[in-house]
């Protein structure tokens, strides 16, 4: 029965990056609530995790150094808000040493985003978007934002493996 509650504790990770990210997708929005609830659901996952009151310290710091860098590409214009918030939810999560994995699979997957968005926004394709759905419609229009969210979550789940959490899964 502990393992069950322990798995479901758990998958509230995958669960809310992957919301976070396809909300992201749709309308260009990461709502408060799914970073809150990351964030307050890394509680009793710890808990239940057992992590020692030192691993979850630096869990905590990892998700603050997330916090001020997402903050700062915020304040550059390289982010919206809901992207620097769960970028430091996720890093909550995820800790040291998965952070390198995190930030270097974010970085790589937000580049070859930004890459299929210009193709995608292209000349040549562009007459094809308003046959889709609104919401693709607007992601393959030129000079659009990018739903960074979706790289946050790329690289999230790719580091999630590497941590204490990943373990009590398999």
């Amino acid at each position: 029965m502990l393992e069950h509650v322990q798995t479901a504790f758990i998958l509230v990770f995958p669960a809310l990056v992957i919301l976070a990210a396809l909300r992201d997708v749709v309308s260009y929005t990461i709502s408060n609530w799914i970073s809150l609830a990351l964030a307050a659901a890394f509680v009793p996952a710890a808990l239940v995790a057992g992590l020692s009151l030192p691993m979850a310290g630096a869990h905590l710091g990892v998700g603050l150094i997330a916090l001020v860098v997402g903050m700062g590409m915020f304040a550059a214009g390289w982010i919206g808000g809901g992207d620097a918030k769960l970028f430091a939810a996720a890093g909550l999560w995820l800790g040291w040493p998965a952070a390198t994995s995190y930030l270097a699979v974010t970085g790589i997957a937000g580049g070859a985003l930004a890459t299929l968005l210009l193709i995608l926004r292209s000349g040549w394709l562009r007459a094809y978007m308003p046959a889709g759905p609104a919401w693709f419609a607007r992601l393959s229009e030129p000079g659009e934002n990018v739903p960074y969210g979706v790289a946050i979550a790329i690289g999230a789940l790719a580091a999630f493996p590497k941590t204490p959490f990943a373990a009590l899964l398999g």
